[in-house]
């Protein structure tokens, strides 16, 4: 192999090294995009608090972001293996940071989803619990009141 064509290759290792650099940062930048709007989960009109669950559930989706991300992460692994990157530290950083909140809004997700689930089930139950009390004629007061 000429030196001439061990130069030309490191040339194109340095192009591919940087190409790869400005795909991850751009599935990056993609996935931030893709993130929820925190005035959407901050903000809620319902009528009653399933409502207003159901809403933030809503606003929490993070999937498109999260395909971005997983596009941004996978480049990197790649690029990182092959030694292609010159401060893949900077990489790594915005990539745990954005990992750190997807990882954040999938646990909110998912605390919502369950109360969800448990809230129409307690309220159930609490009119189970006050429908049986009038039934037993029991107002909450004793006798000897």
């Amino acid at each position: 192999m000429s030196s001439q064509s061990t130069l030309a290759d490191d040339d194109l290792f340095g192009e591919a090294a940087a190409e790869m650099r400005e795909e991850v940062e751009s599935h990056l930048a993609d996935a931030r995009d893709q993130l929820p709007d925190p005035d959407a989960v901050w903000d809620a009109e319902a009528d009653n608090v399933l409502g207003v669950l159901n809403a933030l559930r809503s606003a929490l989706d993070g999937d498109d972001a999260q395909e971005h991300f997983r596009q941004a992460k996978k480049t990197f692994i790649v690029g990182q293996r092959a030694d292609a990157f010159d401060d893949p530290e900077s990489l790594e950083a915005e990539i745990e940071a954005v990992e750190t909140l997807l990882s954040s809004i999938a646990e909110a997700e998912e605390l919502v989803g369950d109360l969800t689930g448990t809230v129409p089930e307690l309220r159930n139950q609490l009119e189970e619990a006050t429908e049986a009390g009038e039934a037993d004629g029991d107002d909450g007061t004793s006798d000897d009141e």
